[in-house]
């Protein structure tokens, strides 16, 4: 029997289950624990040795909403296998409503009374845990759990549980990789519902073999519903597993719509096979979260049943993990289509390829003819663009054929075709307005956009923005308003940058900031002016003559977009001999602020992806001018002509290319990461950071550890190398 007083109390509010579960011993030690909890200690935590290597772990503290995806997380990031537990809830000790301490509210101080714990609710959590490596000392890893439990705890009673989340999904993601991925048949899951066994709760039951992260995924699951988890009941037998569930809405109903739980039912059915391939993604904490989003997505799609084939199939679970776990803002892009419109990809990325401009153009053309009005055409434009780029993407993530030059060639040509889209449709709004611009002889002003950079180069990558020079052909004004030119123009410009919508520092972000004068320049430039900013001892700077090698048309009228090149051809290969000393100032400002003492840029540090560049354009304007094959766009064909040429050794030209598309897969690799085309600083060694990205760039070894031994010591190989050459060739 259990004593009166403050233990009894105590087992009384815990409820009957939990008082004929437990030995009198055991309540004693859960009361003695949740005595001691607080705001400042939210959790005690005790582990103890059992029979057969298992060990006994237990919980008490107070509630938070979804806790119970925390601790199972917190479980299976220390290598620690659920095979059973109890996990009770209990009623708050004063009357009340349940505290939502998941919304920002702090934890109850505990009671005055010497004997009483805190007077909210409380949990009770007992688990038999197999660990599946050699587990510390119970006293040290007791410790370890509860430091890590009641920080999570902490960052969630703040109001940070996406950071609490995150967190603990670093942690998880070594684990899950570390476990074999399933076998590619779906093995059967039972999944049943009981709203008459209990008076307040839903029952949910789960039968089906057992996989390590299973529970945190179907608690996080919930969690990501709304849906309050009140006591779970977890057995496993073998490699089966049987968990029972007493579940609500957070707002504390049974869960009773027959839509809801048969929405609910399928979303931990394709949970519980999802978690068989997590070891597959690069990311698989990402991916589960991904994951868990696009099944509700498709369950609520207008064909749920033909879209759920195509998600719940083994070969498409496979490519859904690899795919997901690559980037969190890849499913950030991937959110923006309709799911009746993301379902088509998925299920025909592996034989639609990837089209060229005049294909995609011609097709964009054709869908924006039939959309009005302008905002429509914009949505248009914008579902189209998403949908060919998550089809490259999928082709070059999972498609070993697709290497990094199809890929930027394929975004390169999607870009050309949007732009090209974007601005027949802004011109056409502008000119609805006003009018067309006509010069004095009645003639339209034509305009032309060129392009720079990584677009002009046809070089873009994840992220790349789309850097852009309009120019227009001189004076006029609009027939019906009289609006100048220049003003028209400038309009179209800045409607194009609205019209291509990208997340900011993400993929196709309009880049108007080469353009001359920069950002104290007009958005479009008349050609006469062009002509004497790019003229020799013009206005342009020193350093543009190198960047305008980039520089081709890209979209308006042709005549004119050749007209602007044939004006950067006299520019940038004229006689004036190229400033060396310039060009080495620029470097080493670059190397000085934008690079943070002792960290590694992988785009702006000495030895990366920049000097490549560099080297091969210095070379391009030494030579260029009597040899008309050294004036192209792209680094990779000028390496190879220079070398044709004479100017570079075989070894140099593979030195440096080797090394170009290795910076080139880390920068994408960094952006796919973080969503940011300009935070391109290398993670510090020995960092998890460095860790994660070694497994996206597909190195592998024993553990992650090797993994990022293996890349950083490619990281040092190509930073030595090309360093080398560019302080031998330019600087000695």
């Amino acid at each position: 029997m259990v004593e009166q007083g403050g233990v009894g109390s105590f087992a009384e509010r815990m409820g009957p289950d939990y008082a004929a579960r437990h030995s009198a011993d055991e309540i004693a030690l859960h009361h003695g624990l949740a005595r001691e909890l607080g705001s400042s200690r939210p959790a005690r935590v005790k582990v103890r040795d059992a029979a057969f290597g298992r060990l006994e772990v237990t919980v008490v503290g107070l509630d938070f909403f979804a806790e119970f995806a925390l601790l199972c997380g917190l479980l299976a990031a220390a290598s620690l296998d659920i095979e059973s537990g109890h996990i009770d809830t209990s009623a708050p000790a004063a009357a009340g409503p349940r505290p939502q301490l998941g919304r920002g509210k702090r934890p109850p101080r505990p009671s005055p009374s010497s004997d009483a714990p805190p007077a909210g609710r409380l949990i009770v959590d007992e688990f038999r845990v197999r660990p599946r490596e050699p587990p510390p000392p119970a006293a040290e890893l007791e410790e370890r759990l509860e430091t890590e439990l009641v920080e999570l705890l902490r960052l969630v009673a703040e109001g940070r549980a996406g950071e609490a989340r995150d967190r603990l999904d670093r942690r998880l993601a070594e684990r899950f990789s570390r476990a074999e991925p399933g076998a590619t048949a779906l093995e059967p899951v039972e999944i049943a519902f009981d709203n008459e066994a209990d008076p307040r709760f839903t029952r949910m039951e789960v039968r089906g073999r057992d996989t390590p992260g299973f529970l945190y995924a179907l608690a996080t699951a919930l969690a990501m519903r709304e849906v309050y988890v009140q006591q779970v009941e977890i057995a496993s037998r073998g490699d089966e597993a049987e968990d029972r569930f007493l579940i609500a809405t957070r707002d504390g109903r049974k869960l009773e719509d027959p839509g809801q739980l048969a929405t609910l039912r399928a979303a931990v059915a394709l949970l519980k096979q999802f978690t068989h391939l997590l070891p597959l993604a690069p990311d698989p904490a990402a991916a589960l979260r991904a994951f868990s989003q696009l099944v509700d997505r498709v369950l609520a799609s207008v064909r749920p049943s033909d879209a759920l084939s195509l998600v719940a199939s083994p070969e498409g679970l496979r490519e859904l993990a690899r795919l997901f776990g690559a980037s969190p803002f890849l499913w950030e892009d991937v959110l923006r289509l309709q799911a009746d419109d993301l379902m088509p990809v998925l299920d025909t990325w592996r034989t639609r390829p990837l089209r060229g401009r005049a294909e995609l153009a011609s097709e964009l053309a054709s869908r924006l003819a039939a959309a009005e009005p302008f905002e429509e055409k914009r949505r248009v434009l914008n579902a189209f663009k998403d949908e060919e780029m998550l089809l490259a993407d999928m082709r070059h993530l999972l498609d070993p054929e697709v290497d990094l030059a199809l890929f930027s060639a394929a975004i390169t040509d999607l870009a050309e075709a949007v732009v090209e889209s974007a601005l027949a449709a802004c011109l056409e709004e502008v000119a609805r307005q006003h009018g067309a611009p006509r010069d004095e002889q009645g003639k339209v002003v034509p305009v032309a956009i060129l392009g720079l950079g990584k677009f002009g180069g046809r070089e873009m990558g994840y992220a790349s923005d789309i850097e852009l020079l309009a120019v227009y052909g001189g004076p006029g004004r609009t027939e019906r308003s009289g609006v100048d030119a220049g003003h028209f123009f400038e309009a179209v410009v800045r409607e194009i940058g609205g019209f291509i919508a990208a997340r900011e520092e993400g993929i196709f972000h309009v880049d108007l900031r080469l353009r001359p004068h920069g950002a104290k320049g007009p958005l479009a430039t008349p050609l006469g002016k062009l002509a004497e900013y790019y003229r020799p001892w013009g206005g342009a700077a020193p350093f543009e003559r190198q960047a305008v090698i980039k520089l081709r048309a890209v979209a308006g009228d042709p005549a004119l977009g050749a007209e602007v090149e044939r004006l950067r051809d006299g520019f940038v290969w004229s006689g004036v001999a190229w400033d060396r000393e310039d060009a080495l100032h620029l470097r080493d400002r670059q190397i000085r602020e934008l690079v943070p003492p002792g960290r590694f840029n992988v785009k702006y540090s000495s030895g990366a992806l920049v000097e490549v560049e560099y080297s091969a354009q210095y070379l391009q304007l030494q030579h260029g001018r009597p040899d008309t094959t050294l004036r192209t766009p792209s680094t990779l064909t000028a390496l190879d002509r220079l070398c044709e040429a004479g100017h570079l050794e075989a070894r140099e030209r593979d030195e440096l290319r080797a090394a170009y598309v290795f910076w080139r897969r880390v920068a994408d690799a960094l952006r796919m990461v973080r969503g940011n085309a300009r935070d391109l600083l290398l993670p510090e060694s020995g960092s998890e950071e460095v860790r994660f990205l070694a497994r996206r760039l597909g190195y592998a070894g024993p553990d992650w550890t090797a993994a990022a031994e293996a890349f950083l010591a490619d990281v040092a190989r190509h930073r030595e190398a090309v360093s080398r050459f560019f302080k031998e060739r330019f600087r000695s």
